[in-house]
């Protein structure tokens, strides 16, 4: 509360030495609620210097108001236990002090009036020759009048007082506008108003609060939420190490949210000391959601334009307010500051009177509904259709809570079963199908029952998150394919009635994937639609994607074939951003095993592009446009297509940023489908710690299906050989392979458990073994074409073999590899081509090409030669880091600290530490020691 008050403590000191050289002076301290005046007031004479100082202190009460020289009697009371016993006894029986009890407030005789004033002032005068005075009056705008009167006859007559007045006026007090109050101001005291808190005081108060430096991100978010004010920071702070939170970025959103009681109950009593406008402005405010248009404040409060106008700008004053055009509260605990300060009966007759004014004044869906969820209000014949229509915006913003928050209200006042409610709940199986699928399926599964029309039920069984990476519960199944036998074949229907029926097709035979007799039945649908399957409408697309993996998965296609489907997939479908129930992810799949990545990238960059730009919201999700499922699918499918093509670090990042997107998400399809993604890059990352994560978030997985299981097992694996358990890790790939065998699944580009049991076959000394595998691996890998596989499949057979028949395979998997996109895998097949040919100008000419390659893909110590890993390159290139791991690592080569880089860079000391972890993990070293070696100057750019 003290930080940054230097001017104050400044003017106090220059105060004191003028009452040391007989002047005296005054200084009034003003602000809003939580400036920090009694804070400084109780601090005085502090920095200020209180040697030999005589300290008098008063602190008005609204209960004290009407005891006259209550204040005056306070400081004398004050000053008694502070001097000696003799000084004590001479002046708290003198008649000029004594005569304070026969005043009173009114009028009387001016002259009396005057004689006490002056009595009073030569009491002082005396007590003060023998010491210099600081009296510190706290709250004056809850003071009692004869004792203003006497602090305004002491500014008017300040000579020979040996004293310095410090008091305290709260801004938009009504106690403020009394006049002896402005009498008092009227005197010419010099007054300060300590101004809102910095950043870098915020940075200072996190930091002694929590006893570390606060992440960025949190410390931005709480003086965003608090605009520097003292009392609603450190109430925060306070309340959040208490509950124990960290100061971390995944804790920034919280304090938009938090209410601390302490905090709501100082500003209640704040507003209860308020004039009437001002108390029924605030609590119209608060029924229209703690924001609103003026002149709607002013209805709902029954105030004229004048009275709305004061009330106004007392709250302003006071500090409650922010936003001149449209006020809102400063913070939501003075909401709940108000709501403590009125009774639940007035609460709930101004909730009521709120809902109708929005509605009769046309305000937004969204607004009404805000105020229809959070009230008790009797249902209204309009309400269902504005909650709906809120839901749907909310939906469309990407703000699934809402729109479910008004949907459930919207359920509450429709009883009546029928058409209108199965609507209310397909509407909100929608609203919760990515946080909780169970629930999902029941709304759904009460909304068909309540539908007497095929196309209706069918579109309501389509409210069922789609699985098409995780496995659908028996049950939604059994709907979905009752609801298809009712609506009948596509072929028979049109319309909206058609696209129901496609969508449920796709949906069905999705869901027996895993059987090999429904799998080769997608086969031979896909194949009898022809080479050019029509793609005009959605339903069409979505059944085209599903059989297009079917025959992804099970090897019927070329990657030739897949490919060319999935780009005219693509050419048809729109690039949205939101992809979150989409069978676009399954198009993806295909065509990065089908190497064939750069179609898919130029369609994600066009929907990402499509992305509406929007604040943060209080949680770190955006408040418009996309929500965390679809930015989740987003970042996931950007994984996949880099993974394709080898560039690690940036497959990792994205895969990263799924996690905080979707952190465990223990429900939803979109569990099982993010498991997947992350397994498969953890597998080519081959860091153990992020492969823990992932394995513990795939645990959580509701229904992870059989892709999501395999990919899960083959990480396990990957962990057991990383800890030399090569016997259990080999038994774990094979059952893998056995399961996805006995399914009809014979992908080698999509699950590639082959590649990991020739190698530990090949380390086992089970050289017969890994053979066959390699050749039955390289035999459909050929038949599949796609390069990247062959090129794999050529290595690995290239590695068990020796001689001139290894060196050809080597050198065939590089001619083949030349035309993939995966850049990583070409890298591999040189690194083996060189070590194998041992020597001379084609093996270093290999190396060499292998290491700007695997720098480029963020595995910069990939080429090993000579028992010392080298980077078969002159220089990492300064684009392996980003620009500000290049200046952190700059300022590690001068032999900087991670403290003192913080601080010439203007971040937080975490900010340091991740930056440099990214660097070591993009550079392939082990700590700043090497990141600070000679040779790493010129490689990361570094210029001095």
């Amino acid at each position: 509360m003290l930080l940054e008050r230097g001017t104050e403590f400044t003017a106090a000191g220059d105060a004191l030495r003028a009452a040391a050289g007989g002047r005296a002076s005054s200084l009034l301290l003003t602000g809003p609620v939580g400036a920090g005046r009694s804070a400084l007031l109780r601090a005085l004479p502090g920095p200020a210097g209180g040697e030999g100082v005589r300290v008098l202190r008063a602190h008005a009460a609204p209960m004290e108001a009407d005891f006259a020289f209550g204040v005056a009697h306070q400081l004398f009371d004050s000053l008694r236990s502070r001097v000696p016993h003799e000084e004590s006894e001479r002046w708290q029986d003198d008649p000029r002090l004594t005569a304070t009890d026969r005043a009173g407030e009114g009028p009387g005789d001016a002259a009396e009036e005057w004689a006490v004033l002056e009595g009073l002032r030569s009491l002082l005068a005396d007590i003060g020759a023998e010491a210099p005075l600081l009296i510190l009056v706290d709250d004056l705008q809850w003071a009692d009048t004869p004792s203003l009167r006497w602090l305004a006859h002491l500014a008017t007559r300040p000579h020979g007082l040996r004293a310095a007045v410090v008091g305290t006026l709260r801004d938009g007090d009504p106690g403020g506008h009394r006049p002896a109050v402005l009498d008092l101001l009227d005197a010419g005291p010099r007054v300060l108003r300590p101004a809102a808190l910095t950043p870098d005081a915020t940075r200072t108060l996190v930091r002694e609060r929590f006893g570390t430096p606060g992440d960025e991100e949190f410390t931005a978010a709480c003086h965003d939420a608090t605009g520097g004010n003292p009392l609603l920071l450190t109430s925060l702070l306070d309340r959040m190490a208490a509950d124990g939170d960290e100061p971390t970025a995944a804790h920034a959103g919280r304090v938009y949210t938090l209410r601390p009681p302490r905090l709501t109950e100082r500003l209640a009593d704040c507003l209860r000391a308020q004039s009437r406008p001002v108390r029924h402005l605030a609590e119209a405010l608060a029924a229209l959601g703690g924001h609103a248009e003026p002149h709607l404040a002013a209805e709902l409060a029954g105030l004229d334009p004048w009275e709305a106008d004061g009330a106004l700008a007392d709250l302003h004053r006071l500090g409650l307010l922010t936003g001149p055009a449209e006020p809102r509260f400063a913070h939501r605990a003075v909401q709940d500051a108000v709501a403590a300060s009125t009774t639940p009966d007035e609460r709930r007759a101004r909730h009521e009177a709120a809902v109708d004014l929005l509605h009769r004044h046309g305000a937004p869906a969204a607004l009404i509904a805000e105020r229809l969820v959070e009230s008790a209000t009797a249902p209204r014949p309009w309400a269902a259709a504005i909650l709906r229509e809120a839901a749907e915006t909310a939906l469309r913003a990407g703000d699934p809570e809402t729109a479910a928050r008004a949907l459930r209200r919207a359920l509450q006042d429709s009883p009546e079963p029928g058409p209108d409610r199965a609507r209310l709940l397909a509407d909100l199986a929608a609203a919760v199908r990515d946080t909780d699928a169970a629930a999902c399926e029941r709304h759904v599964t009460q909304a068909v029952s309540l539908l007497s029309d095929p196309t209706e039920r069918a579109l309501a069984a389509l409210r069922i998150p789609p699985a098409f990476l995780g496995a659908l519960p028996a049950p939604a199944i059994a709907l979905l394919r009752r609801t298809a036998g009712e609506l009948g074949p596509a072929a028979l229907l049109k319309g909206t009635a058609r696209e129901a029926a496609l969508r449920l097709e796709a949906r069905l035979r999705h869901a027996g994937r895993e059987d090999p007799a429904e799998l080769g039945a997608s086969v031979l649908r896909l194949r009898r639609m022809g080479e050019e399957p029509a793609l005009r409408s959605a339903g069409e697309r979505e059944l085209a994607a599903v059989l297009l993996y079917a025959a992804a998965v099970s090897g019927a296609l070329t990657a030739a074939e897949a490919a060319r489907l999935g780009h005219r997939i693509l050419e048809h479908e729109p690039a949205a951003p939101d992809r979150t129930h989409s069978a676009l992810p399954l198009v993806v799949l295909a065509l990065c095993g089908a190497d064939s990545v750069d179609a898919v990238s130029s369609w994600l960059s066009a929907g990402h592009r499509l992305r509406a730009p929007s604040p943060a919201r209080g949680d770190g999700f955006p408040a418009r446009g996309d929500g965390p499922a679809a930015c989740a699918v987003d970042h996931a499918e950007r994984a996949l297509t880099l993974l394709a093509q080898g560039r690690l670090t940036q497959a990792r990042e994205h895969a990263e940023r799924v996690v905080v997107h979707r952190p465990g998400e223990p429900e939803g399809e979109g569990s099982a489908a993010f498991a997947v993604v992350l397994a498969a890059v953890a597998l080519e990352v081959r860091d153990p710690a992020f492969s823990e994560r992932v394995l513990a978030l795939g645990g959580r997985c509701r229904a992870p299906g059989l892709v999501t299981t395999s990919m899960l097992r083959l990480l396990e694996a990957s962990l057991e050989a990383g800890r030399g358990d090569w016997a259990d890790a080999l038994e774990t790939v094979l059952s893998c392979g056995r399961q996805l065998a006995a399914s009809g699944w014979h992908s080698s580009a999509l699950f590639p458990w082959r590649p990991w049991a020739v190698s530990l076959h090949h380390r086992l000394g089970d050289s017969g073994a890994a053979r066959a595998l390699a050749d039955e691996e390289h035999a459909r890998a050929e038949r599949w074409g796609a390069p990247a596989v062959l090129g794999r499949a050529l290595r690995l057979k290239g590695r068990l073999y020796g001689g001139g028949r290894g060196e050809a395979l080597l050198t065939e998997a590089v001619t083949v590899l030349r035309g993939s996109a995966n850049r990583l895998e070409l890298a591999r097949a040189l690194q083996e081509l060189g070590r194998r040919l041992g020597g001379g100008p084609r093996a270093e000419a290999a190396l060499r090409e292998a290491g700007e390659l695997a720098v480029a893909c963020g595995v910069p110590r990939l080429v090993k030669r000579a028992g010392r890993e080298e980077l078969g390159a002159p220089g990492v290139p300064a684009a392996v880091l980003t620009p500000a791991e290049r200046r952190v690592a700059v300022l590690v080569g001068r032999g900087l600290t991670n403290q003192s880089i913080a601080r010439e860079l203007g971040v937080s000391p975490r900010a340091v530490e991740k930056h440099l972890t990214n660097s070591y993990r993009k550079l392939g070293i082990k700590g700043r020691a090497e990141l600070a070696a000679e040779q790493c100057g010129p490689a990361l750019g570094m210029t001095g």
